[in-house]
């Protein structure tokens, strides 16, 4: 398995032409994200490189939560399928990493 990696996520929202920080924090895992968009990006999903960028960063921020939180209601009907719709992302991209 990969080394660990550790990510800084800084929100500005653009607004009026003044730029403000509106959230921040940590996120870690042993996938590697730039990697994640590049595979992304080579399979040619998306129109814009933007939506590689979201994609990408959206299924890592969920699976993190769903995972850290298996027992959350919220999450219960959802999660089979999306366990089933991450292993066909993964079987089409790969993760780079080497995880089930």
């Amino acid at each position: 398995m990969a080394d660990k990696k550790q990510y800084y996520v800084n929100m500005i929202e653009a607004k009026d032409g003044k730029m403000a920080e509106v959230l921040n924090f940590n996120f870690g895992g042993h996938h590697d994200i730039a990697d994640m968009v590049a595979r992304t990006h080579q399979a040619g999903l998306f129109e814009k490189d933007k939506y590689e960028k979201e994609f990408v960063l959206g299924m890592r921020f969920l699976h993190h939560v769903m995972k850290k939180n298996p027992d959350l209601d919220l999450f219960k009907e959802f999660a089979p399928q999306f366990e089933a719709f991450k292993q066909s992302v993964k079987a089409k991209l790969g993760c780079g990493c080497g995880c089930k």
